[in-house]
């Protein structure tokens, strides 16, 4: 069993070749583009691969994507047929995406940049904290990641609520589903949180229509992708004073052009892609195991549907 790992995007391959090696010392790992024979390749782990470059290996039985959003290997017009996709999930990428979430919640709810201003300003000035008990989080997204931010926001005593594409049963939160759930599920929130994949029916969902739909003086936190949302139809909403902030973790373009109007926007709070991530000592065991079972004909666990994208 020969491993390929071909990995692009500020991540390096031999950081993750040494966690998979901690993990199985004896295992023949290839770094891209030292293929060797491309017939002994039987599983690649990829981030942002190279198009066309996996369809050299006859013998490919699993595609592993390094983290949980799977929309680069899908840009790929050339992925070879047949062959099942895994994705990670990752309880340390979950948890440390519910704390980015509490996070920039609780600025919003205790009118954290106010406070900074005053401070600035010199001005000792009392804002009274909003009722979380009055307040609904809305989640767009109630996959593994926005189910778990869901509960911790809810565990504070905030209202939640959720939208998907289809219908969900969770406890504590008001779910509301497909095309006609949507109106109703933005007119109950006060801060909008995305958390979606990324597929053909969720690129620029977050545009001037849905954003008119939302109460006014409400909130938007993006730590899904920067293609979810339509750039211009965004600063219009805060502009205009739809929305009171954004805070914005995903980009169209990344690392973020310096030209670009977020930068220098007062309502945008800009972070560098950080919301969580995967690292090497968390991942590589799940990768590995998921690999030696499907090598011995188990089903890959995490797999991904091709046709819905996630």
């Amino acid at each position: 069993m020969a491993i390929l790992i071909q990995i692009g995007e500020f991540h390096s391959q031999e950081i993750w070749r040494d966690g998979f090696a901690a993990v199985d010392p004896g295992l023949d790992l290839r770094l891209w583009p030292d293929v060797g024979d491309p017939a002994e390749i039987e599983a690649v782990i990829v981030w942002h691969h190279i198009h066309g470059s996996l369809k050299q290996f006859p013998n490919l039985k699993l595609i592993c994507n390094l983290g949980a959003g799977v929309e680069a290997i899908f840009k790929d017009p050339d992925l070879p047929d047949g062959v099942p996709i895994a994705r990670v999930v990752d309880p340390r990428l979950t948890r440390s995406m519910a704390e980015y979430v509490v996070l920039h919640v609780l600025r919003y709810h205790r009118h954290f940049a106010e406070t900074q201003d005053f401070q600035t300003a010199k001005k000792w000035k009392y804002i009274a904290p909003d009722d979380a008990a009055a307040t609904t989080i809305g989640f767009l997204g109630l996959g593994e990641l926005g189910q778990f931010s869901a509960d911790k926001v809810r565990a504070m005593g905030f209202q939640v609520a959720g939208w998907s594409r289809s219908a969900k049963n969770i406890d504590g939160v008001t779910s509301y589903h497909g095309p006609d759930g949507l109106a109703p599920f933005l007119a109950s929130v006060k801060m909008l949180v995305c958390l979606l994949p990324l597929t053909d029916q969720t690129r620029g969902i977050v545009n001037a229509d849905l954003l008119t739909q939302l109460p006014d003086d409400s909130y938007f936190i993006n730590a899904g992708r920067g293609q979810h949302v339509v750039d211009d139809d965004l600063l219009a909403a805060l502009d205009s004073g739809k929305l009171s902030g954004a805070t914005l973790d995903v980009f169209h373009v990344e690392p973020l052009p310096q030209d670009h109007a977020y930068w220098s926007h007062a309502k945008v709070t800009i972070t560098p892609h950080n919301a969580a991530d995967s690292f090497p000592a968390d991942v590589c065991p799940q990768i590995l195991a998921n690999i030696k079972g499907v090598l011995r004909g188990d089903a890959p666990l995490n797999e991904v549907k091709v046709g819905r994208g996630y």
